[in-house]
């Protein structure tokens, strides 16, 4: 990792008056009062919401839930941020570097940053021993962090000693052998906290020693279970660290301070004063109001003035797109690179016999007939479901989304095995109609009936899913005939989804998502590990469905994904020359997507909104807590419009080629 002190004022300031020369920022130049001299202070800038869904807990050590995290993000800090830009800077840690070999990287502790309570009373000073007390709080199974994983083979022994709690947890001890079901309690070794690879050298210096080498590790520091947190004051609050009863269940270091919080009513946070870059927060105060139907009113009060920010769903954008007066209060959401959606052909498929899984299991593993499927989907026309008016924005033609990250200077969607999939389009009539003939010969000689049952599935609590299903069902339908295929459309649970549909096997298609965890190409092979529960293609090739053993994969199958795990190993094993770590990466996505096991879909959006607020000023990263923070952001007196976003948007891609170019100098 290299750092610079980079300030890339030029490209800043453009933002800057891009976004607010027309506008001015709010209250940044009030009226002097008769009689006066000069203008008056600046009147304080406040930044308004509603909000229909309450945190569950304050305690960033403990929740994986954004929901939660959100407040955190803005009142404590982590050893790392990010710019505007996406180039990583230093915040509580001043500077780092990793040995030669990648397995330890040493951080220098900001000195003088306080600790403070809600108040804004000093507690005490931030030392290299809060992220040693907050990763052992972490990885102490009986406090059940719902974050762990973020240490799961990247820090050393934090896992097995994770596990070696969690069997003193169950066996009480070591003085049970069995638990309460009679099961045989395996023992595990002793691992003591000593021996996990987090160390404060000093009160300014923190080491953390790697499981092996790992070069992205900084930017896995961005997250919640690498906060720090002081320990008297954790030891004191035990089980009521954290607890969303009031502000006063944390301590904070960071931007702001929740003055206020009030359960299912209201959230306050303001500046704080004693925060160590208080020159970049400008917002004073931030007030949320709680509304179950915020997403309803939202739009209503921001038109009326009584909110700064609301997002549009699909069937209000069209009205607001047709009026004059609210069409200069429209802004799309900049495509994220967070998350990353796909769909998935399932090849353990566990659904009712009256959607015949045994038929299922032969077509999809067939590669022509997954290629027809994939040929056949119109993304950009099934897209326009969630952006009627720029869907071809939100296509992604690989897993892993452009810009997300680069090695060497390139772009990991342009390394030579993944370039021409991600400047081409998979879309294509004719194409699938070929692929049509080829599967219907062979599966036809191996017993396969048509039309074969197509079974999709849906959450109905997600906006707009089941329009998007019905868009694919016509197009699929339309492009290879209901002689082929019968698509079959059908809402899962809106609570419990995933675990009822998706891990559970009993779905034949559907689209899925996955999110970042860290900048490194590895973290977008996630959900097609040895234990994935995507599409289950990991899995043996027998199984018994109902009382019937059925082939669940058949030899070509077995051998893409043989392959594909091979490929990911060799790729994992790189950790020295960042160019070959890509290119290794690059061929393993390829490979899948060229067999055609996943089909890539599209970026991750919030759709269009009002707001007063420039996003482009804010933190980005496709990773850990950064777009969550409102530091570094202004409020602006007039709410941001179609032409002033694209223009941002334009010059902002402009100047973050420039400034990741920078970076790697």
């Amino acid at each position: 990792m290299k750092l610079r002190n980079r300030l890339t004022a030029l490209s800043l300031a453009a933002v800057l008056v891009l976004g607010l020369a027309a506008c001015g920022e709010k209250g940044s130049e009030a009226s002097a009062p008769v009689g006066s001299e000069g203008p008056a202070p600046a009147a304080e800038s406040v930044y308004r919401q509603l909000y229909a869904s309450e945190v569950t807990t304050f305690n960033y050590l403990y929740t994986g839930n954004t929901n939660d995290f959100q407040m955190s993000a803005n009142c404590v800090d982590c050893l790392v941020e990010y710019d505007n830009y996406g180039v990583m800077i230093p915040s509580l840690a001043e500077s780092w570097e990793p040995n030669e070999d990648n397995t330890e990287w040493t951080f220098h502790i900001r000195k003088g940053v306080k600790w403070v309570d809600y108040q804004g009373n000093e507690v005490a000073e931030v030392t290299a021993n809060d992220w040693v007390t907050a990763a052992k709080w972490v990885n102490t199974a009986e406090n059940e962090a719902a974050n762990q994983y973020m240490y799961d083979g990247i820090v050393k022994n934090a896992q097995p000693y994770y596990e070696y709690t969690a069997y003193l947890l169950e066996s009480d001890n070591g003085t049970k052998t069995v638990d309460d079901e009679g099961n045989e309690i395996t023992p595990v070794a002793e691992v003591k906290w000593e021996d996990v690879g987090v160390k404060a050298v000093d009160d300014y210096t923190l080491v953390y020693t790697m499981e092996a080498p790992c070069p992205y590790f900084p930017s896995v520091l961005s997250y919640d279970s690498y906060m720090p947190v002081y320990e008297p004051f954790l030891t004191e609050m035990g089980e009521n660290f954290g607890a969303a009863t009031g502000p006063d269940t944390i301590l904070y270091n960071g931007a702001f301070l929740m003055a206020e919080f009030a359960p299912q009513d209201h959230r306050t946070l303001v500046k704080n004063p004693t925060y160590w870059d208080k020159d970049k927060v400008y917002i004073d105060r931030m007030e949320w109001r709680y509304n179950n139907t915020a997403n309803t009113l939202g739009p209503e009060q921001f038109v009326r003035g009584e909110v700064d920010y609301a997002q549009l769903d699909a069937s209000l954008l069209t009205s607001w797109l047709q009026d004059d007066a609210k069409y200069q209060m429209v802004s799309p959401s900049r495509p994220g690179v967070a998350y990353s959606y796909f769909y998935v052909f399932n090849f353990e498929p566990r659904f009712d016999d009256s959607l015949e899984p045994d038929n299922w299991v032969l077509a999809v593993n067939n590669e022509n007939f997954r290629q027809s499927i994939l040929h056949a989907l119109d993304r950009v026309g099934a897209l326009a479901v969630q952006d009627p008016q720029y869907p071809e924005t939100l296509v992604n033609n690989t897993v892993t989304p452009p810009t997300f990250a680069s090695g060497d200077g390139l772009d990991f969607t342009q390394y030579p095995a993944l370039k021409a999939i991600t400047e081409g389009d998979s879309f294509d009539v004719d194409a699938a109609l070929d692929y049509k003939a080829k599967a219907m010969e062979e599966l036809s000689a191996q017993g396969c009936t048509f039309p074969v049952k197509v079974y999709m599935r849906y959450n109905p609590s997600t906006a707009n899913w089941d329009k998007e299903c019905q868009v694919v069902e016509q197009q699929l339908e339309g492009a290879l005939g209901t002689d082929y295929i019968d698509v079959i459309v059908e809402a899962g649970p809106s609570t419990n989804y995933l675990a009822t549909v998706r891990r559970s096997g009993d779905f034949g298609l559907m689209k899925c998502n996955w999110g970042a965890d860290y900048a490194d190409p590895q973290t977008w092979t996630d959900p097609f590990g040895k234990n994935s529960t995507y599409n289950f293609m990991n899995q043996d090739a027998s199984r018994t469905l109902g009382e019937k053993p059925c082939d669940s994969k058949g030899p070509e199958t077995q051998a893409i994904v043989e392959e594909y795990f091979r490929l990911q190993e060799a790729a994992k094993a790189i950790t020295t020359d960042e160019a070959a770590r890509y290119t290794a990466f690059a061929e393993a996505e390829a490979h899948l997507i060229n067999h055609a096991v996943i089909i890539p879909f599209s970026l991750s959006t919030d759709g269009y909104v009002a707001t007063r607020l420039n996003v482009f000023e804010g933190q980005y990263a496709p990773y850990g807590l950064a777009q969550q923070r409102y530091k570094g952001q202004h409020l602006m007196a007039e709410p941001m419009n179609m032409e002033q976003f694209n223009t941002l948007y334009e010059q902002w891609q402009t100047d973050r080629t420039a400034a990741l170019a920078a970076a790697e100098q």
